[in-house]
């Protein structure tokens, strides 16, 4: 309901929104009004809820739709107008693919400088500028640019799109623990510079989302295996790391308060390194509901803890509601917590050894949700991401536990660095090894149309699927397509890794 309340004041503006207010509003008042004269029934309280939290959200999206609308920025951005603006940036400068030397910022609006007077506004905008002179700009840096504003890409919260007409005229200093988080991604740059081209610019990728150095082939690679998903920050990234650290806090005889506080410790550390950007922030909190789950073993926990959180990230940065990661995010979370494990009690149930089952169940419960939308949202669907994933998950916890520890000892001994990071070099070549093989082979990424008709195409496609796996015949024929998919796929053969070294 929040999440819904959001979309449509997001999308259809405040005037639907407000409209939206009104009519749960008048629904909880008439519920109310039951409640009182003919008692309370099993139903009315979790109705109400739903009715006020609707509203709750509803009115918030309006108010914040309405303040876009009547920004000072926004009637500039329609006019095209060229401006100084003074901004803080909150993420790290990205390159543009296929636009030469060009990178986008997403920062916060602070002042927006006339000819003749300073208006001191907040607001997102974001800005588009020439490499040179922004690439090096760190979050949260004072900055003043020249550029020509337009209207926002994409529907959303944003003000305005900034074209820079080039290098910022000032920028302030950094705040210290930006400075600190930019020192630890650099020197975990450096040490893994010692690893081959492509490992070296992948590692940062993995461990905190530092895509810089990630050359365009690997990119394509991972877009087509679907393992893009392991180079952003995501939860699994969160998951992976809290895991380390509680088998530590458990392993030294720690107590729960203990491991809880240092957990919390180093949740905030990993938000800091890796930009506490919204992105950053969602998947702290997806990849912290997955743990929940898995160290609990109990889905009553999760499922509320899950709703929780997309509540509460809605209500902090409401233009989560039109992103597209955070659907991803939040429906991958659902699946590995409401359907992954059924699966695995099922394949356990006829014999399957158990890892192999909760590898399996997670890799085709995570794609099974997501595919839909990402078919939606990209008008492609990776036929070959499950066996994909199934193969590089024994190595992408390896990778993201001993580069993190290599980023630790960076900050104190470049030279151990370079040694420890050292220990992920064969993970890391079976990672990009996988993800080229997997390419290559016809077929790999199925093109789709884009859109509702895509998603509806790709969840009819599960449904015939999992309708197919009821009869004998029909997995015959689904294990021979899987069996030719791994004969083409030349990384599973040991005469080809021996090649391959």
């Amino acid at each position: 309901m929040c999440w819904a309340a959001t979309l449509i004041g997001i999308l259809w503006g405040p005037g639907a929104a407000w409209m939206l207010v009104g009519s749960l509003s008048a629904t909880a008042v008439v519920l109310t009004a039951s409640w009182a004269l003919r008692g309370r029934e099993r139903w009315t309280s979790a109705m109400l809820a739903l009715l006020v939290f609707g509203s709750c959200c509803a009115a918030g999206a309006a108010w914040r739709v309405q303040a876009v609308e009547q920004h000072p920025l926004t009637a500039l951005a329609h006019s095209e107008s060229w401006v100084t603006l003074v901004v803080t940036p909150v993420d790290d400068p990205r390159e543009i693919a296929g636009f030469g030397r060009q990178v986008v910022v997403k920062a916060n609006l602070l002042e927006i400088r006339k000819a003749t007077e300073t208006v001191i506004s907040g607001g997102a905008v974001v800005v588009l500028a020439p490499s040179e002179g922004w690439k090096q700009i760190l979050p949260g840096q004072r900055v003043v640019l020249r550029g020509q504003l337009s209207v926002p890409l994409r529907r959303g919260l944003g003000l305005a799109t900034v074209q820079a007409s080039g290098p910022p005229s000032e920028v302030g200093p950094a705040p210290l623990h930006q400075r600190w988080a930019g020192a630890l991604r650099a020197r975990l740059a450096a040490a893994a510079a010692v690893l081959p081209a492509a490992e070296a610019g992948l590692l940062p990728g993995l461990v905190v989302g530092d895509t810089s150095a990630l050359s365009r082939e690997v990119k394509v690679h991972f877009t087509v295996t679907g393992l893009t998903h392991l180079t952003a920050v995501s939860g699994a990234n969160v998951s992976i790391l809290l895991g380390a650290v509680l088998l530590v806090v458990r392993g030294v005889g720690l107590g729960p308060v203990a491991g809880a506080v240092l957990a919390a410790v180093a949740l905030i550390a990993f938000v800091v390194v890796a930009r506490p950007s919204p992105s950053v922030l969602r998947a702290a909190a997806m990849g912290s509901v997955a743990l929940l789950a898995f160290v609990s073993g109990r889905r009553k926990q999760a499922l509320p803890a899950l709703a929780a959180g997309v509540i509460a990230l809605l209500a902090w940065s409401p233009e989560l509601a039109v992103d597209f990661g955070f659907a991803l995010s939040v429906t991958a979370t659902t699946g590995l917590i409401v359907i992954a494990p059924i699966w695995v009690d099922l394949l356990v149930g006829r014999g399957w050894p158990r890892a192999v089952a909760e590898a399996l169940a997670v890799s085709v419960a995570a794609f099974a949700v997501t595919a839909p939308i990402v078919a939606g949202m990209a008008g492609t669907v990776s036929v070959v991401s499950v066996v994909a994933n199934i193969l590089v998950a024994p190595v992408v916890g390896v990778i993201t536990v001993v580069g993190a520890v290599t980023a630790l000892v960076a900050a104190v001994s470049m030279p151990v660095a370079e040694i420890v990071v050292r220990l992920t070099q064969w993970p890391l070549w079976w990672l990009v090894t996988v993800a080229e093989r997997g390419a290559r082979i016809p077929g790999a990424s199925v093109v789709v149309p884009s859109g509702l008709a895509g998603a509806a195409v790709v969840v009819g496609g599960a449904l015939t699927l999992g309708v197919a796996l009821r009869w004998y015949w029909s997995r015959l024929v689904i294990v021979g397509a899987v069996i030719g998919v791994l004969v083409l796929w030349a990384p599973i053969w040991p005469t080809s890794l021996v090649h391959e070294v």
